[in-house]
């Protein structure tokens, strides 16, 4: 017998394929978006960066997703917490497995108003949005009154912010907990691979080769 899953569903396979079409034409984006910038400026806060990179999906890729998606139904998580919500591809392949699982739900945080607004219509078309929390602001304060453990964690926003979310999130990491960091091949990510990989600091950590690269951390 074959059974369905939500991946399959035509809404949110037209959902995913649009974005990542949409997402092909980044580089694009980035251009128009630095000429919009006022001369000689460049954005620092995470507020004036996600400000700038409004029209940038900067997905992780479609392989990346499936992985998520396979880690959420064999995990089986209460609550997955998502830094970095961007478009919502990401947060669409985890809310399948949520919806899949028949239990839990994904709350994601991101800064953008853009994007919050094109993701929360995303989520109603692909009839997700029932199991899909969105916090909009800084993540270091959105998440800070997190009222339940974090059973899977991705970290996919600014990267230079992955180990402050991280640590602000570890009271609440049960040991047995994933965390999973994208784009490992970017300087700005070595502090926090630095710290996730020093079994010291309480983690099982590995590379998983995909795109770009995933960490896949466990907590100890």
């Amino acid at each position: 017998m074959t059974r369905t899953h939500t991946l399959a569903d035509p809404r949110v396979e037209a959902a995913l394929s649009q974005m990542f079409a949409r997402a092909a034409h980044d580089a694009d984006a980035a251009a128009l978006a630095r000429e919009k910038l006022p001369e000689g400026f460049a954005p620092t806060t995470p507020q004036e960066q996600s400000d700038a990179a409004a029209e940038i999906y900067m997905p992780i890729s479609a392989a990346g997703g499936q992985l998520l998606y396979n880690l959420v139904r064999a995990v089986r998580p209460s609550t997955v917490v998502e830094f970095g919500t961007s478009f919502g591809i990401s947060t669409l392949y985890l809310a399948a497995g949520v919806r899949d699982n028949g239990t839990g739900r994904v709350i994601t945080t991101e800064l953008s108003r853009t994007k919050i607004a094109a993701a929360r219509r995303t989520f109603a078309e692909t009839g997700l949005d029932d199991v899909i929390t969105v916090l909009e602001g800084d993540a270091r304060h959105t998440l800070r009154d997190l009222d339940t453990p974090a059973d899977l964690v991705l970290l996919d926003g600014w990267k230079d912010l992955c180990l402050p979310v991280l640590h602000l999130l570890e009271p609440r990491l049960e040991p047995g907990t994933l965390v999973i960091a994208d784009d490992v091949d970017l300087d700005s990510l070595r502090p926090y691979l630095s710290y996730v990989r020093d079994p010291a600091n309480g983690y099982q950590s590995v590379t998983f080769p995909v795109e770009d690269g995933m960490e896949i951390s466990c907590r100890l």
